[in-house]
């Protein structure tokens, strides 16, 4: 067995572990291949970072026009907005009605300005992980830099102070504990891209491992 298989396996298993209770729903909300939850597992590479909140910085960068470094307390200057959005994650499991609390991640790209060369993001996190995603995807209206969760701040475990929320995509590619937005042109493939996650990611389509 491959060691991606191994990694996409265990965490199946700890999917499965943390889902005590289970509904089923033949709701069109609902993507094929998906259970429904009303828990909220927590899945991650292992390891939570310890971030001074008064410290963390977001940073964006690469084909702008204005480099920013925003601290927390910047980033409740731009305009708070409550997104309640369905979460669903490649080992299976879904959540409706996720409530989450932040500033649409394009009002804060339109902030630095971008070239018109940039066609795709890398997202990067304070654990090291990265992911990828269009420019276009990350510019939808439902896409959140979330600080909140169910109106309380979010926490660590779910990728607090600050993680980023893309809700028609699988959940890999909403990285917690958000550190920096690199804009640029051409696809770069991120940490789970690389190792045999798919690239595009879309639950409707159970895009979720490479052929």
């Amino acid at each position: 067995m491959s060691k991606i298989k191994k990694i996409v396996e265990e965490k199946l298993k700890q999917a499965q572990r943390k889902i005590k209770k289970k509904t089923f729903s033949n709701d069109n909300r609902l993507p094929p291949g998906q259970t429904l939850t009303t828990k909220f597992p927590i899945l991650d590479l292992g390891i939570t970072p310890d971030i001074d909140i008064s410290k963390w910085r977001l940073k964006i960068f690469g084909l702008v026009n204005q480099e920013l470094n925003i601290s927390y307390e910047d980033l409740k200057k731009y305009l708070q907005v409550q997104e309640t959005s369905d979460f669903h994650c490649v080992t299976h499991w879904s959540k409706f009605d996720v409530q989450w609390g932040g500033v649409r991640a394009r009002d804060v790209l339109n902030m630095a300005g971008i070239n018109k060369l940039a066609d795709y993001v890398t997202l990067h996190s304070y654990d090291d992980y990265t992911t990828n995603i269009p420019l276009k995807v990350l510019m939808d209206e439902d896409v959140i830099i979330a600080h909140q969760v169910f109106e309380e701040p979010l926490p660590p475990e779910h990728g607090g102070p600050v993680r980023l929320v893309i809700p028609k995509r699988y959940a890999w590619k909403s990285a917690k504990w958000l550190k920096a937005i690199e804009i640029h042109k051409g696809d770069r493939p991120g940490f789970w891209e690389v190792r045999g996650y798919n690239n595009n990611a879309d639950p409707w389509a159970e895009e979720r491992y490479s052929e």
